[in-house]
């Protein structure tokens, strides 16, 4: 297949093991800056997916909460498939230092007792959330939690 210009086109999806993190972009900027896109895998690709209502929530959720952690959040967002999410930081790569990183905040997430923003005012779909989704989805990646730097399959699912 020819290369693509999106990182994640080039990655055989089929090639990989969730859940995983992983450094998916590095981009060295002209001011000195560096930004690392992460991979945060939550499911199996093309075997199953997260409904749109935990996705959404987790976006949320996680999207308040992990800026509680870290200075160095530009966005986390989630993929399209459904099976995940990107993490943009301002620094350098270090998958350790992330994994730390989503620890804590989906541990805070755990603990939380409302999905931030779930309102017509500050969301596009206010309506479609679920906490107990989001929160069964991020304990199932707790559980998960010593393979998340382990990411079988993506070197050579990117040559």
């Amino acid at each position: 297949m020819p290369r693509m210009n999106v990182e994640s086109f080039n990655l055989d999806h089929r090639a990989v093991t969730a859940p995983y993190i992983r450094v998916a972009d590095v981009k060295h900027l002209p001011g000195g800056d560096t930004l690392t896109k992460y991979d945060i895998r939550f499911t199996q690709p093309n075997v199953t997916h997260l409904d749109m209502p935990a996705v959404h929530s987790i976006e949320h959720l996680v999207a308040e909460l992990i800026r509680n952690h870290s200075e160095a959040v530009i966005d986390f967002s989630p993929m399209g498939c459904q099976t995940g999410f990107y993490l943009l930081l301002a620094e350098e790569p270090n998958v350790s230092s992330v994994a730390t990183l989503l620890e804590a905040t989906f541990t805070d997430l755990l603990s939380a007792t409302e999905v931030p923003a779930a309102n017509e005012v500050q969301c596009g779909w206010g309506a479609n959330h679920s906490l107990s989704a989001a929160q069964e989805a991020v304990q199932a990646m707790l559980n998960e939690r010593a393979s998340w730097e382990i990411v079988e399959g993506a070197k050579e699912a990117t040559q």
